[in-house]
């Protein structure tokens, strides 16, 4: 009689709302145990694990703010309560100003980098320590600020581009034991944080005006980025490690002048007039 293995132990950041959670949903499919970390709102990450088990999986809340040394700490220590080992960690969270670089002050710094970038290189180190000697998989979700400068987003898009950086360092180095380190980079992703950058931030340009260049004309999913990560812990992506996955709808190979702003028969011939 063959046992049935243990189920897979996958620990988000982030994981009560957007992307972590349906990313953990997706993985509950699988069978694995998700462990559900959040800062503040338990009711929403007491939802997000009953999605899990509604899909099939198990797993545990942890509330813990990864900003700081001792929330990884808090962290880990719900895991070793409930788990002997870590088969995969996924930095979700995420949190900065959106400011001009002439008005980020020393605190937004600080938070930025603690964040973005000091959380992910803890919690790679704890979930590293933690995983079999088959290996194990690491992926950061980042965002298209790390590749392109553009308003207000100065503070974020400089700490995923150090994070990113950091997790090239990871793969070469938790390689011999086995374990992927990669990254998911995400365009305009259609989730609250989107609604907030584009909605609340004063004066940012419309949504609409973004949108009309891309060459897929839409923002994407949370469904896109969570598919994304998915296959990068999953069993096909094996031999994929170091690298950086853009989920962007083609925004990032843009560059003016845009084909949405051209005129004319040059613009009927990559928009036709509707018939």
């Amino acid at each position: 009689m063959v046992e049935n293995p243990a189920p897979r132990v996958v620990v988000i950041t982030g994981a009560s709302r957007g992307i972590g959670r349906l990313l953990a949903q997706k993985l509950g499919a699988e069978g694995a145990h998700v462990v559900v970390n959040y800062k503040g709102n338990a009711d929403l990450a007491a939802e997000s694990l009953a999605d899990v088990t509604a899909a099939g999986g198990g797993g545990v809340v942890a509330q813990a703010d990864i900003e700081t040394p001792d929330g990884i700490d808090a962290l880990f220590a719900v895991v070793d309560e409930h788990y002997d080992h870590v088969d995969a960690f996924v930095a979700n969270a995420a949190a900065a100003a959106f400011k001009p670089v002439s008005e980020l002050k020393l605190h937004h710094l600080d938070r930025s980098y603690a964040m973005n970038a000091r959380s992910f290189v803890l919690g790679a180190q704890a979930a590293a320590k933690r995983m079999p000697a088959a290996g194990g998989r690491i992926v950061y979700i980042s965002s298209y600020g790390s590749l392109r400068a553009f308003a207000t987003y100065a503070a974020l898009g400089a700490a995923k581009a150090m994070a990113e950086q950091y997790m090239k360092f990871m793969a070469v180095e938790f390689g011999p034991r086995g374990i992927t380190v990669n990254a998911v980079n995400g365009g305009l992703i259609d989730t609250d944080s989107l609604d907030y950058f584009y909605n609340k931030v004063p004066g940012m340009a419309p949504i609409a005006s973004v949108l009309e260049k891309l060459p897929l004309q839409r923002p994407g999913t949370a469904d896109d980025m969570a598919d994304a990560a998915q296959f990068l812990l999953g069993e096909k992506a094996g031999y994929i490690t170091g690298q950086v996955l853009v989920v962007d709808g083609g925004l990032t190979i843009i560059a003016p002048p845009f084909w949405s702003d051209t005129t004319g028969a040059l613009h009927d011939a990559v928009f036709p007039p509707a018939h």
